[in-house]
């Protein structure tokens, strides 16, 4: 049942309106993602279901008694003194309601007040604030003001939560929250009674919480059932469909006004009908509204740097009592695409700067490579003036840019990131975030650079330029130094992790997040079974001395018969597995399945994490079969 229906929507702040009749429902349950470009309209669209907006005409309804609370993509909570006291505002009717009862005035309703205090849970608030605050690791007596922007987003969350919504409403939540944090926000909100509509363009977060997607394009709302790869693949059928028949009326819209041109045959009495026509494809063609462009991403790689470009031998640094790295050694090659991963506070941006020479280490010894060019990318865009102009803060005092060798004005290279040259006179304070992203890109780029480092770079950016920016640094011939929460980013840019153990300890791991998760689980259950075999060995009387000793080096032997058949099977079965799981994924991402067979569904996702498994372990057989055999 629909719990909050909006018809025939109409918005507009400039020459398009940014919504043009859109309508859309959610339902009691769902899990609904909203996307589309930036600058298209969706966080108007958010406020306006939150009645914190209205729109310029078109109605919303929502189902009477429901609450709704609206977590905003960069939350306002400098009201407030403590993390409890911001939190407590989400129960902040029904702490009102039960002061207002214990000291009732005379001509209060108390039996109307007892009856709103128990709707609301009002009754026993404090619990409800400490609960929430526990769930999400957070101190209740730490400063606001204080807190970092991961930690702050936190707090607006349990500020939702402890109200006890019906409805959440999230605006970009994942900005700001380190890997953990965020698969802990998928984790809630797969578990969440009410209903979710959220605006997000972190991919994997989508897929993993979503039960629906909901384009807003040109104005226009459309749905599409199931997660975000299957919405891909629809979407991609339709825009090819809508482009075939947009050619098909341009021809045709050509081939009536070529008739008209010629005159004689216009003027005659029969030929009205036709004309009437032609004023009529005019109209539609001047109606239309296209498909919003693509930026046009351009790196500069400048000369090549030499083969090294940063090694770190035993390196260490602390401040005061903190230690942010310690005894780390590792080398980075031309052309590596290094991923650095860690929670807020880690000291991800401290690791940065010892690989790139801008910090010295306390002890161990740093060597930068040769004819490095360095591009930083900020993710607090400090680099930015916000009283210059887009034209400017490109290209300062000269209306030209050099990319690659070939000049190109620097109107032409703003349209490129989808600034009309209208706005290149524009101050930057003027933009917003996802443009204020795109212009650092556009002012990284515009810099010769055979080292890129990139803090943070898919906040705010809309799918489309983060596949783009994806495809920009995988061709990249130069090396990439990669800060990111955005797990499908880095899967599809990095070749190895530098990932975060513990206080101080860095390791590296070869390939992206998905390598990393699977390569530090294989750890963790093989540091369990030795610590296991050592209790044993401690419970069936052996000596502790002994017991914790190095085991000795196993006897070499040759495979049996049948580990050797076995090992000759297994990529065969490896090849099995990969092809049922490539035949599961292709279903699962048709969206007539979710229509025509929807309770096969459950079945297959549990099939395909069976499969994961099995892959896993075959996998992990296969090692142990050939390193077994190669030491016979």
């Amino acid at each position: 049942m629909a719990i909050v229906t909006c018809q025939d929507l109409h918005l507009a702040f400039g020459v398009h309106p940014l919504l043009d009749g859109a309508s859309m429902s959610l339902e009691a349950g769902e899990r609904v993602a909203l996307i589309g470009r930036n600058g298209s309209g969706k966080s108007s669209l958010l406020r306006i279901l939150a009645a914190l907006e209205g729109a310029d005409s078109g109605d919303v309804r929502r189902q009477q008694g429901l609450r709704m609370v609206y977590v905003a993509q960069e939350p306002q909570l400098g009201a407030f003194d403590t993390v409890f006291d911001a939190v407590a505002e989400g129960v902040a009717e029904a702490r009102e309601l039960r002061l207002r009862f214990e000291a009732h005035a005379p001509g209060d309703d108390l039996d109307a007040l007892q009856t709103r205090i128990e709707l609301l849970g009002g009754w026993n608030w404090e619990q409800r604030v400490q609960e929430v605050l526990q769930r999400l690791a957070l101190r209740p007596d730490d400063r606001v003001a204080e807190l970092s922007g991961g930690q702050q987003k936190r707090v607006a969350l349990a500020q939702a939560l402890a109200a006890s919504p019906d409805v959440l409403l999230l605006d970009e939540p994942t900005n700001h929250l380190d890997l953990e944090a965020i698969v802990w926000l998928e984790q809630l909100l797969a578990g969440f009674r009410g209903s979710v509509l959220v605006i997000s363009h972190d991919r994997a977060f989508v897929d993993a919480v979503a039960t629906r997607i909901v384009e807003l394009d040109r104005g226009v709302l459309r749905s599409y059932p199931g997660n975000y790869s299957a919405f891909e693949q629809r979407k991609a059928r339709e825009l090819a469909d809508e482009a075939l028949a947009q050619a098909r009326a341009d021809k045709l819209l050509a081939q009536e006004e070529e008739w008209i041109r010629r005159g004689v045959e216009a003027r005659r009495t029969r030929s009205v009908a036709r004309i009437q026509r032609l004023q009529q494809l005019r109209s539609q063609r001047a109606a239309r509204r296209e498909v919003l462009g693509s930026v046009r991403l351009e790196l500069d790689r400048g000369e090549s740097s030499g083969r090294i470009v940063a090694e770190l031998q035993e390196v260490s640094k602390s401040f005061g009592e903190l230690q942010v790295v310690r005894g780390l050694s590792a080398i980075v090659l031309r052309g590596d695409k290094v991923g650095i991963l860690g929670p807020n506070g880690a000291g991800k941006t401290t690791l940065l700067k010892l690989l790139l020479g801008e910090l010295q280490p306390d002890s161990g010894r740093v060597r930068q490579g040769s004819r490095l060019q360095v591009a930083y990318f900020d993710q607090m865009r400090t680099a930015l003036d916000p009283e210059a102009t887009l034209a400017d803060t490109i290209s300062p005092g000269s209306d030209w840019v050099e990319i690659g060798g070939a000049r190109k004005h620097v109107s032409a290279y703003l349209g490129d990131f989808l600034f009309p040259a209208s706005r290149a006179r524009s101050p930057v304070k003027s933009l917003s975030g996802g443009e204020r992203n795109r212009l650092l890109l556009a002012r990284l780029f515009a810099r010769p650079a055979n080292v890129v480092v990139l803090d943070e770079p898919t906040n705010d950016l809309d799918m489309d330029t983060i596949e783009l920016l994806e495809q920009l640094l995988q061709d990249f011939a130069g090396t990439v130094f990669l800060v990111s929460h955005d797990r499908r980013f880095l899967d599809n840019v990095v070749t190895s992790t530098l990932a975060w153990e513990s206080p101080g300890s860095w390791r590296e791991y070869e390939g992206g997040v998905e390598d990393w998760l699977a390569q530090r689980q294989r750890a963790v259950q093989a540091q369990a079974g030795a610590q296991a075999g050592v209790q044993t060995g401690v419970q069936t009387g052996a000596q502790a001395p002994q017991a914790a000793a190095a085991p000795p080096a196993p006897a070499r032997r040759k495979l049996s018969y049948k580990e050797q058949r076995e090992l000759e099977q297994l990529p065969a079965r490896i090849e099995q597995l990969e092809q049922e799981q490539r035949q599961l994924t292709e279903r699962l991402a048709d969206p007539a399945l979710y229509r025509d067979a929807p309770q096969q569904v459950a079945a297959m996702r549990a099939r395909f994490d069976d499969i994961e498994q099995e892959l896993s372990e075959a996998l992990q057989r296969w090692q142990d079969l050939e390193e077994l055999g190669a030491s016979s």
